[in-house]
């Protein structure tokens, strides 16, 4: 009996087989664009329209020229600390904001909540030119308070956070009311401990949001110095041409941390992602 579920397991299963040749299929053509960038980032100027170029040609010029010639050091910085400071503000700000939704019970709290899903429906390019106006007159263009402090809280990430919190047993929280912890007790104690997953996932999709982000520094900042990563990047476009090697070369340096950060923590961030859709 042990052999025929053994070969029932074994046995050919079109269905599966099919999906693997479609898993394999999407991550080729994921991963060619991204391969052939490091391929190109590698070649010299003269070669980088050539599709084949002989291997003792390849340098990593590119890459040190962006660094000696231009403040990337700084881009750097400053897209770290950007992103570094909205990640913590949104992880304290939504977190307890979902919890609050999930767990509390106040006056409002339905209407309030589900105006945080119609701000969800708002385009962000909307929002731009009031900002802008805004921040313009609080004297926070070329600041890092202009970059951070307008994006410390997410209404989706409110929205994931409050679905996570209303999968989790309704048990711990009445355990915890018997031991005589309070409402932050409760959170801290109790919730915090288990909302791992969930703070994985606000922090990968959080952080990669403002690394990336490109529209809102470009507008904001105009002295080169303030300059993030992607903005930097943009100054290597001319008016007439392009320097697509050490375009790619600094492209390459803009993902290569969030790769990381993602290959680290991927199994917490789909877990995160997976939970908060229970309810």
């Amino acid at each position: 009996m042990r052999t025929d579920s053994m070969a029932g397991s074994a046995r050919f299963r079109p269905g599966r087989a099919l999906m693997y040749l479609v898993a394999c299929v999407y991550a080729v053509i994921t991963l060619v664009p991204y391969l052939w960038s490091v391929y190109t980032s590698l070649k010299p100027t003269s070669e980088v329209f050539s599709v084949f170029v002989p291997f003792r040609t390849l340098t990593l010029h590119n890459y040190t020229y962006i660094i000696q010639q231009f403040p990337f050091g700084r881009w750097l910085f400053n897209s770290f600390l950007v992103a570094l400071i909205v990640t913590l503000g949104n992880l304290v700000v939504n977190t307890l904001a979902g919890y609050a939704f999930a767990r509390l019970r106040f006056p409002g709290r339905g209407l309030l909540f589900y105006c945080f899903l119609a701000i969800m429906m708002i385009p962000g390019q909307v929002l731009l030119v009031p900002i802008y106006i805004l921040l313009a007159r609080l004297g926070w263009i070329d600041t890092y308070q202009g970059l951070t402090v307008p994006f410390l809280m997410s209404p989706f990430m409110i929205f994931l956070s409050r679905q996570f919190f209303l999968g989790m047993p309704k048990e711990l929280e009445e355990a915890g009311r018997i031991d005589g912890l309070s409402h932050w007790g409760i959170f801290f104690r109790i919730y915090l401990p288990l909302s791992v997953p969930l703070l994985s996932a606000q922090t990968i999709l959080t952080f990669q949001g403002n690394w990336n982000s490109f529209l809102w520094p470009l507008l904001l900042e105009t002295q080169q110095d303030m300059y993030t990563l992607p903005v930097g990047l943009n100054s290597f476009y001319g008016q007439y041409d392009a320097y697509w090697n050490s375009v790619l070369a600094g492209s390459i340096l803009l993902t290569l941390p969030m790769v990381i950060v993602f290959l680290i923590f991927q199994k917490q961030f789909v877990r995160g992602i997976a939970t908060s859709g229970m309810k």
